[in-house]
């Protein structure tokens, strides 16, 4: 079988890593700080390190999905980013180290305001129970980063077991293992994805519920997820050994997908919107009411714009997404885009200091620019050092040459 000494990642990625680090601990100690010794500021600060949280982790937990789906699916661009998408799944431990603080606010009753509503005065706490107590939401978020953890696990095993393959037989055999394991664990996948998003998200609003709010943070995870991808393989396409790997149809194939997501997520949101306004229940149209008045509308507004016609328009073109550099710059727009959909859905929400911003009121802070660069800085660390401890391409895999040929084809 091949050689893997001269498959690993430039040197530059270490580069990467060590600022990555340095940005995140700065940004960290700032916003920590904040929620340590600011009583004022700390339900801000940890609204701020959830939307970092839920941005990042998105992307994290994103590439286990998107890792899964490439086994299912089979394909060129599956091969050529899979050890990018690996390296991704791979940061679940500091994935679960950043979400620390959130689980420190929620036993202190300093971030959600479900934590401040009695059973004896609120419906919604009544009927749920134990669930929306804080120790059964630490305790299912727990269950969420070991069902993540064990599905990163096992796929990471059949890798690196296709990496100590002496045969090309026994390499097959990890593949088939990995697409097997994939199929009935992609549901359970979902299933795992829709509980996190209502548990970390939605339950800002306790009082509001949609059926289809994990559907959105499925397809908004994945279209994360390749964005990133496409951004961290244009990086590394000039140098080796990407170099001799990536070709311009690998790109096309990843802008297909980005297209493709751009639109699922729109789909999701009107359908959730539609549903909703159908319904006219006022338990549910007062989330959208809150999001359609003054400067929130406005934000919902660009995000119609900017984060699906703009995208889809531009993906529409071929020769666009066969430009490595180009295609990247539209990730790098989508993914600010994403940053903004993050904030949509958390900043209306009530707050224990404000409980009259359900109605609307607009409130952001310089934390929340600070927060999604620490969380980003440490994730981006603990990433580009898992990518370096790895071969960047599964030089075993059977496919790997036909995938190679697929790039470089017209």
């Amino acid at each position: 079988m091949a050689s893997l000494s001269k498959y690993y990642a430039p040197d530059d990625v270490k580069g990467w890593a060590i600022i990555a680090l340095f940005v995140g601990v700065i940004g960290s100690i700032v916003v920590l700080g904040a929620a340590l010794f600011f009583p004022d500021l700390r339900e801000q600060a940890l609204r701020s390190w959830l939307l970092g949280f839920i941005f990042w982790g998105g992307i994290g937990i994103g590439s286990i999905g998107v890792l899964m789906l490439q086994y299912l699916t089979g394909g060129a661009w599956g091969v050529v980013s899979r050890r990018v998408l690996e390296a991704g799944a791979r940061t679940l431990p500091i994935l679960f180290i950043l979400f620390l603080p959130m689980i420190i606010g929620v036993y202190t009753a300093s971030v959600y305001n479900w934590t401040h509503l009695s059973a004896a005065t609120d419906e919604a706490m009544l009927h749920r129970g134990w669930y929306m107590t804080p120790l059964g939401w630490i305790s299912r978020s727990v269950l969420y980063f070991v069902l993540f953890g064990i599905m990163t696990w096992y796929l990471d095993r059949a890798s690196r077991d296709q990496d100590a393959s002496s045969t090309a037989e026994g390499a097959a055999e990890n593949l088939i293992k990995a697409s097997r394991f994939s199929g009935p664990t992609m549901v359970i996948f979902a299933l795992v994805v829709t509980f996190a998003a209502v548990d970390w998200v939605m339950m800002l609003d306790p009082h509001f519920f949609s059926t289809i709010f994990g559907m959105l943070f499925i397809a908004g995870w994945a279209l994360s997820c390749f964005c990133f991808t496409v951004l961290v393989l244009a990086a590394l396409s000039d140098k080796p050994p990407f170099n001799q790997v990536l070709g311009k149809r690998h790109f096309h194939d990843l802008g297909k997908l980005m297209l493709a997501l751009v639109m699922v997520w729109a789909y999701f949101n009107f359908s959730q919107f539609l549903i909703i306004w159908s319904g006219n229940i006022p338990e549910e149209t007062v989330w959208f009411l809150a999001r359609m008045k003054g400067v929130w509308g406005w934000v919902g507004a660009a995000l119609i714009f900017f984060h699906f016609a703009f995208p889809f328009l531009v993906l529409l073109h071929q020769d666009f997404k066969r430009h490595a550099k180009w295609l990247a710059t539209l990730a790098v727009f989508i993914l600010i885009m994403r940053i903004v959909d993050m904030l949509y859905l958390i900043g209306p929400n009530p707050r224990i200091s404000d409980p009259h911003s359900i109605h609307g009121t607009f409130i952001i802070s310089w934390l929340d620019l600070v927060g999604p660069i620490a969380v980003g800085g440490i994730w981006l660390w603990y990433f580009f050092t898992q990518l370096a401890k790895r071969p960047v391409v599964p030089v075993n895999d059977p496919f790997l040459q036909p995938a190679i040929e697929h790039g470089r084809g017209h």
